[in-house]
């Protein structure tokens, strides 16, 4: 069932949001050479606890998840896609880093992602950044009333197409209000003028995900959570929350 939100509650999103982008901006000024990954969800936390916002990832265990995830940043470093943990891992110059977080405020989430490079970036690795950037504001801006899901699909799709990257089928983006993840789902590939039709007040999370090999599998870690390119290729990773509105897209996870 997809939610429609009011305008109000609109306004209450984001406040979660506003939360989530200080948390990611705190996490990425923390990240260096020599730092642990676990150092990153620490920067987070604190954000989070200074805000007196809530965390929906942490213990989050949905049916694929054998164990609930521990931390309330997902790190996932060069050929990791999404769902890394943090641990004691320590960055190196040139590490390619996806951070993704949430937050929850009077009841309202937040959902947002940035991948950045630690230290010198690789020419490549910052054509795919850009490039899944591009891809998310091209998402962003197919959000308007009167549009379907599709178009966002399409929209995202054809940007990393045409770099010729993979795009890992069955993740994508999602609703989200209440809880982190509702109705609808928002593929990162698709026909245009298909799905859910978008109407004010629909809020959804766009989050273009690619892999720089070009093939579109992946395989699982043994830690149950992170998603790993099957060709050990680089990957990154851009989200935002936002909201369809008769004013145009909202982008309710920014500073």
């Amino acid at each position: 069932m997809v939610e429609i939100k009011t305008d109000a509650a609109l306004d209450a999103m984001r406040v979660a949001g506003r939360v989530v982008a200080d948390a990611l901006a705190a996490a990425q000024a923390a990240a260096a050479p020599g730092v642990r990954l676990l150092d990153l969800d620490e920067a987070a936390r604190t954000v989070l606890r200074e805000a007196g916002a809530g965390s929906p990832f942490l213990n989050y265990q949905p049916s694929f998840a054998t164990t609930p995830f521990p931390a309330v940043l997902c790190t996932s470093v060069n050929d990791a896609i999404v769902h890394g943990i943090p641990d004691a891992t320590r960055l190196r110059d040139g590490d390619l880093v996806s951070i993704d977080c949430g937050a929850l405020v009077d009841g309202w989430a937040g959902d947002a992602a940035v991948s950045f490079t630690v230290g010198t970036a690789r020419p490549e690795d910052q054509r795919l950044m850009d490039t899944t950037r591009q891809a998310l504001e091209a998402g962003i801006a197919a959000a308007v009333v009167g549009a379907r899901i599709g178009d966002i699909s399409h929209a995202i799709g054809s940007v990393g197409r045409a770099a010729g990257y993979g795009i890992p089928r069955d993740f994508g983006g999602h609703g989200i209000g209440r809880q982190m993840h509702e109705d609808p789902s928002v593929p990162n590939d698709g026909r245009p003028h298909r799905g859910f039709p978008l109407r004010h007040g629909l809020v959804i999370a766009i989050e273009p995900m690619f892999l720089a090999g070009g093939k579109h599998t992946y395989y699982e870690d043994s830690n149950g959570w992170t998603l790993r390119t099957t060709d050990a290729s680089r990957a990154a990773h851009f989200e935002h929350t936002v909201a369809v509105t008769d004013e145009g897209p909202r982008v309710l996870t920014t500073v």
